[in-house]
């Protein structure tokens, strides 16, 4: 059964950083809700209440217009080996861009990607574990580098070039703040 905290533990801060892949969730009051899974080593835990990742530039921005509009953020971390388990992090989500002077502070925790849109904090309310026993067993057999080769093949200046055309308002309508 479930068990609740307030607070990402050591233990569970063990399970997070061995997972290669976590899947964040966020919602504004109306439109779609936003489900995106995410790997490229790009999460970290910053504290007992406090977590983050490294966003990367993609073909939306869903996550930074809910948390501008909402704020509401849940990440979810599967184990896909013998050892099954489900552990969600609830929270508050703020977005830190390179422009802010917090980013010049919390990159050196994040691997250096290019393409790196900005960075996902989450203000962490509670946490739970469940059993994941419905949740296959699986192999990694590697991370994709399509997302890097992209960023890499259009550089820093099309990779703003891009973010301006496709990631100031979510699929819903709602501003993303990539300007603020």
């Amino acid at each position: 059964m479930a068990d609740f905290f307030d607070h990402i533990t050591d233990k569970h801060k063990a399970f997070v950083e061995d997972q290669p892949m976590f899947f964040t969730a966020t919602a504004c009051a109306e439109g779609r809700i936003n489900l995106s899974p995410k790997g490229m080593d790009c999460f970290r835990v910053l504290g007992p209440k406090l977590c983050g990742y490294l966003d990367m530039t993609g073909s939306g921005n869903e996550t930074s217009a809910h948390i501008r509009n909402d704020g509401r953020i849940t990440l979810m971390f599967n184990s896909f080996t013998r050892n099954a388990l489900i552990y969600r992090v609830y929270g508050r989500g703020r977005v830190v861009r390179p422009h802010h002077p917090e980013f010049a502070e919390l990159k050196p925790h994040f691997p250096d990607l290019p393409g790196a849109r900005q960075i996902i904090l989450v203000d962490v309310e509670s946490t739970q574990t469940s059993c994941g026993y419905a949740v296959p067993e699986m192999e990694l057999v590697a991370e994709r580098q399509t997302l890097k080769k992209f960023a890499e093949g259009r550089g820093e200046d099309g990779i703003r070039d891009y973010q301006q055309q496709k990631n100031l308002v979510s699929i819903d309508g709602f501003e993303t703040g990539l300007n603020d």
